[in-house]
């Protein structure tokens, strides 16, 4: 049985510090914690479908250390098909963390993803052929990202793509060819070189790829919502006022759960208030992966956290 969600994408290995504030250049500070934990972007949003009950794979590369090892485990418990997880040469890729309050920087050190190369895809044409959704990151490189958008294309199977980290040298033409853009308001910026501090200056900016043939603009902006914007259709989505614990991840766990509601039902404005709740969810509990709640303590939780009824746009 072929997965219904197929992520193309990193894991890494999240190396998370608890800071007060970060050091100067050349200068040594004391930390009050540390953990390690199961990141990436790639495996982040294939874990989140995983645990609201999609069919999920992963198309990845883990490193030939432990590291590495441990991680394919973790992919395999998580009940997440790895016919398209291989080891590299190189050792795990890894993200380093540093988290200030409810905000966080992050470094991201590419090991075996770099090895994820466009000739990897070619092995897997049968799990990009039969998945309902091709889900793509720019930890990877921006050439195996295009490789899979033309085979996406060749099959007419619909891609979400969330371009982060940003990266000024996208290629515009391949960005067109996606179902669904998902950046929030910075990487908006970032790529379309406009202004980005006002609602309406973001809807423009959205608008501008949606000229060049992106069919739907997802646009996440934090406290504020979503915002969805079409050639048609202009729609922001409010997002739920929560006691936010720790960000880390809380994108990801967006694109995972869109991913999940729009394969089982279609609908990409109850997928996105649906995936609103869910990344609301994860930044009131610590760590990526640990945050992201499986579909009964997502019932559990929007009763506990008062998410029953529909937000009131707050901008």
């Amino acid at each position: 049985m072929y997965p219904e969600i197929l992520v193309i994408g990193s894991n890494m290995m999240e190396l998370s510090t608890d800071i007060d504030r970060m050091p100067e250049l050349g200068e040594t500070v004391s930390a009050p914690n540390f953990h390690m934990a199961f990141g990436g972007k790639g495996a982040n949003q294939a874990y989140a479908a995983a645990r609201l009950g999609s069919r999920v794979g992963m198309i990845s590369k883990v490193g030939s250390d432990a590291l590495g090892e441990k991680y394919l485990e973790h992919f395999q418990k998580s009940g997440i098909d790895v016919q398209g997880v291989t080891k590299g040469k190189k050792s795990n890729g890894v993200a380093p963390c540093f988290i200030q309050g409810n905000m966080n920087s992050i470094i991201v050190v590419q090991g075996a993803n770099s090895e994820l190369t466009p000739d990897v895809l070619e092995q897997y044409e049968d799990l990009i052929k039969h998945a309902k959704l091709i889900v793509l990151q720019q930890e990877i490189s921006l050439e195996t990202n295009y490789k899979a958008i033309d085979l996406a294309e060749k099959y007419s199977v619909p891609v979400m793509l969330n371009p982060a980290p940003a990266n000024d040298h996208v290629d515009l033409k391949h960005i067109s060819k996606c179902t669904f853009y998902s950046p929030n308001e910075t990487e908006l910026g970032y790529l379309t070189k406009m202004p980005i501090e006002t609602i309406s200056q973001i809807k423009k900016a959205a608008h501008k790829l949606v000229d060049l043939g992106v069919k739907n603009m997802i646009v996440t902006l934090g406290s504020r919502g979503v915002l969805w914007v079409t050639q048609d259709n202009e729609k922001l989505i409010p997002a739920y006022k929560v006691e936010a614990l720790d960000s880390i991840g809380a994108g990801d766990a967006f694109v995972g759960a869109f991913s999940h509601y729009y394969v089982e039902n279609g609908n990409i404005e109850e997928s996105l208030r649906e995936a609103n709740i869910y990344a609301a969810i994860t930044v009131t509990r610590s760590g990526s992966q640990t945050s992201y709640p499986d579909m009964s303590e997502v019932k559990e939780l929007r009763e506990k956290l008062g998410m029953n009824s529909v937000p009131v746009a707050s901008l």
